[in-house]
């Protein structure tokens, strides 16, 4: 009886925590967020009131569309095609893929960046919401 009882308290609990766990609304992200990787490149993204357009903007340079591939529970996944690179010049980055993790106007993530001539750059970044 006691290992029953037991087992049903475990799932019960589970699926509490599970039910509580909501997906993220892009809508909840709007606003200005700037970030810095650990290779401490800046950047902002933007993010409209609905949630469905993002952009990229490094310093001095026009913004680069993203778009949102995935996301789930506290995560999006970024992904913008062709641009100049900030870290290699004079070479172009072919895909970033950025997954965020946000928590109130904080975000965590890492990227992986692609290059044209050959090889990846990983790493990290965090950053903050300045405007909503």
């Amino acid at each position: 009886m006691r290992p029953l009882l037991l087992s049903t308290i475990v799932l019960a609990t589970a699926y509490a925590g599970a039910a509580s766990a909501q997906n993220i609304k892009r809508s909840d992200l709007a606003g200005t967020w700037e970030v810095k990787t650990d290779s401490g490149v800046a950047s902002v993204i933007r993010v409209s009131a609905n949630g469905k357009r993002w952009t990229l903007a490094f310093a001095g340079r026009k913004p680069i569309a993203l778009r949102v591939v995935a996301s789930g529970g506290d995560s999006i996944v970024l992904q913008a095609g062709r641009f100049p690179s900030v870290l290699r010049p004079g070479q172009t980055v072919t895909r970033l893929r950025e997954v965020g993790h946000f928590t109130g106007d904080a975000v965590t993530g890492t990227y992986e960046a692609h290059y044209a001539k050959g090889g990846v750059l990983n790493g990290t970044f965090s950053g903050t919401r300045k405007t909503k």
